[in-house]
């Protein structure tokens, strides 16, 4: 694998956990210090930014963590309250927001990992380059995965990564790594992803690196996911196991 000859900076150290939840942790200390009750607000997202010191980005990560908990509840237009005790919400499989594999099984409860196929680099095609908005060869980062859960094969996962905005991923260790969490370490943020979700059956080679027969029913994500200055960022087709993995998520008016 080639890297990026120019000089790299050390990534900061942020701890065991993901930013993100060490935000809500503090977000639910605050609440609890604060002696917080059913329905009171919570100040704004740009003060919350700047009390954390984090972006909007990963603040709403925090909060949407928090929603889930039944901690906290948004109104559109109005900011974020504390939330009044209801009956548990239905368990979703699918987030509603843009989450990572790790984070999804974290969420869960489950053991992620990865079995690495492919992690180089290669030149974008003229398709890739049009999905990406770069000239076609431009340096991408290939990183193919069988994706786990507690061990057991549920997808497999190829992704191209637009190298010139994170060089140095391609030396990380994606057998435990998250791809998201490794580029917010680097300062790339992903915030929305343009995804189609379609049934298909599963060829020889798919077959083979999940352990299922050849013909059995595949869901197919295929998404762009974009920065927080809404430049392309990496482009990612996961192929999940149709016995293995469920699509199910909630939907409720405004």
């Amino acid at each position: 694998m080639t890297a990026d000859s120019s000089p790299s900076t050390a990534p900061p150290v942020l701890g065991a956990d993901p930013l993100w939840s060490r935000a809500a942790d503090r977000i639910r200390e605050e609440i609890a210090r604060r002696g917080l009750s059913e329905g009171s607000k919570l100040p704004a997202e740009r003060e919350l930014c700047t009390r954390l010191d984090i972006s909007r980005v990963t603040l709403r990560r925090a909060l949407a963590h928090l929603v889930d908990q039944g901690l906290v509840t948004s109104s559109h237009g109005r900011g974020w309250f504390v939330a009044t005790p209801t009956a548990p919400a239905p368990a979703r499989d699918w987030p509603k927001d843009l989450e990572s594999f790790t984070a999804t099984a974290r969420r869960k409860h489950m053991r992620p990992g990865s079995l690495v196929l492919r992690h180089d680099q290669v030149t974008a095609s003229l398709d890739d380059a049009d999905r990406l908005g770069v000239p076609a060869g431009t340096s991408l980062m290939r990183l193919e995965r069988v994706r786990l859960l507690n061990d057991v094969r549920i997808a497999l996962d190829r992704t191209l990564l637009v190298l010139e905005l994170a060089p140095d991923l391609v030396r990380a260790d994606f057998r435990e790594a998250s791809l998201f969490e490794e580029l917010v370490r680097w300062g790339v943020e992903p915030e929305r992803a343009e995804a189609t979700i379609e049934a298909r059956s599963a060829d020889e080679e798919l077959a083979g690196h999940l352990g299922i027969a050849p013909g059995a029913p595949v869901l197919v994500l295929d998404q762009t996911v974009y920065t927080r200055e809404q430049r392309p960022l990496l482009l990612s087709t996961v192929e999940y196991s149709g016995d293995r993995y469920r699509l199910r998520t909630t939907f409720q008016t405004d």
